[in-house]
C-alpha cells in the first residue's frame, strides 16, 4: 500500500467519524493541516522549509494547471 493510500484511508475514516459527531469536513481539514505542521516541526524541519511546503501546495491548488514542480 502506498503512503498516499494509507493516509487517504485514515482521512476517510476521520471524516466519517467527524460527520457522525456533526463536525464539518472543513474543521477536519484545518486540523489535519495543523497536524501536518506539527509533524514537520517534530521531524526537525526548519520553519522556512515548512512555510515553503505550504506555499508550494497553495500555488498548485488548481487541478487544471500544470504543477510548477514536483517534490521528490
Amino acid at each position: 500500500m502506498s503512503a498516499y493510500a494509507l493516509i487517504a484511508k485514515h482521512v476517510d475514516a476521520a471524516l466519517a467519524e467527524a460527520a457522525s459527531q456533526s463536525i464539518s469536513a472543513d474543521v477536519v481539514a484545518r486540523n489535519l493541516l495543523a497536524e501536518a505542521v506539527r509533524i514537520f516541526k517534530q521531524e526537525g524541519r526548519p520553519l522556512d522549509d515548512i512555510a515553503a511546503e505550504l506555499v508550494a501546495t497553495a500555488e498548485n491548488l488548481d487541478d487544471d494547471e500544470a504543477m510548477g514542480f514536483m517534490r521528490p
